[in-house]
């Protein structure tokens, strides 16, 4: 490996470890390092992922069968801490000179695949970034540092804006070009939605051409034969999943229940009988689950109960 991929690598495991302390604030010089070459982003988001694998990991007990017994008097055994653990495990990996290729099993293209209620931030070589909710699946390729793919899910956007190169999110058959912009993107089943907080976003230019400022959002089907409609919303609901908070005009109590489960991990089925109503009104994500599905219930005029790992609503 050439002597400046190592250099990069060191400086990325750095910035992770730096990361770690609670008040680390130097955000816009780990912007400009990553703004420097595209290599910096794809090798940093390489090694948190490893480091994410790597937490995973059940811890190895040995083998507590066969091992001696400690005096009494001795003191316990210190675990090292996980920062600890990790700037070893990255130094030996450095040691062993493992390359980025190694890392990144997808070549110049990163595929980044959530759980269902975990979010993760992934930081753009161009200073813009996506954040990326639960249950989703996004693409990105370090020959296109201006292009992102959500396959499948819930990203928000916040774009770097440049005259000249515009940034490009493809969902489905659909593109949105941003204009210099925060946006949302929900990709469902056969269906593209598009909120806008900030800015301006092209969505399809080349074929449908609906332009979405600030406040506005459209729901896309596939099949659809005519431009979505542009509806005005809040700006402060658009990526609200962000915070907790989920916000709904008569939606269909089947898509509240996908959000919840891609945001939480709440498991909520609708009972037949159920399917056809639909939710207004705002839900906030509780630490007790509980609370988020029987405030679910109680505003949907519907009854919760507990099914498997999970809640099924009924009228």
């Amino acid at each position: 490996m050439p002597a400046d991929a190592n250099a990069i690598e060191a400086r990325a495991i750095d910035w992770l470890i730096r990361q770690r302390d609670p008040d680390f604030d130097d955000w816009e010089g780990f912007a400009d390092w990553l703004a420097e070459d595209g290599e910096h982003a794809a090798v940093y988001d390489a090694l948190a992922s490893l480091d994410r694998d790597l937490g995973a990991l059940p811890r190895d007990r040995g083998n507590v069968r066969n091992a001696p017994a400690a005096p009494s008097d001795s003191p316990a055994p210190r675990r090292p801490s996980r920062r600890a653990w990790f700037g070893g495990a990255m130094a030996a990996a450095l040691v062993a000179v493992i390359g980025v290729s190694t890392l990144n099993p997808f070549g110049n293209g990163t595929r980044i695949e959530t759980a269902a209620g975990e979010h993760r931030t992934v930081a753009l070589a161009d200073g813009s970034r996506i954040e990326i909710n639960g249950g989703s699946v996004v693409e990105i390729d370090s020959e296109r540092p201006r292009f992102a793919r959500l396959e499948r899910g819930e990203a928000m956007f916040h774009v770097v804006h440049r005259d000249k190169d515009p940034f490009v999110v493809e969902t489905g058959d659909a593109r949105i070009v941003d204009l210099g912009t925060a946006f949302n993107v929900v990709r469902r089943a056969r269906q593209t939605s598009v909120a806008v907080s900030e800015g301006i976003v092209l969505y399809n230019p080349d074929r449908d051409k609906v332009r979405l400022v600030a406040g506005q959002a459209i729901d896309a089907g596939d099949d659809d034969r005519r431009p979505p409609a542009v509806r005005s919303i809040d700006v402060s609901s658009v990526g609200g999943w962000r915070s907790g908070l989920l916000v709904y005009n008569e939606a269909p109590l089947a898509l509240v229940a996908e959000d919840l489960k891609r945001t939480a991990g709440i498991d909520v089925r609708i009972a037949p009988a159920a399917a056809s109503l639909s939710f207004r009104g705002a839900l906030i994500i509780d630490p007790d689950r509980n609370r988020t599905v029987s405030d679910l219930a109680a505003l949907s005029g519907t009854t919760a109960r507990r099914q498997d790992n999970g809640w099924i609503l009924t009228r």
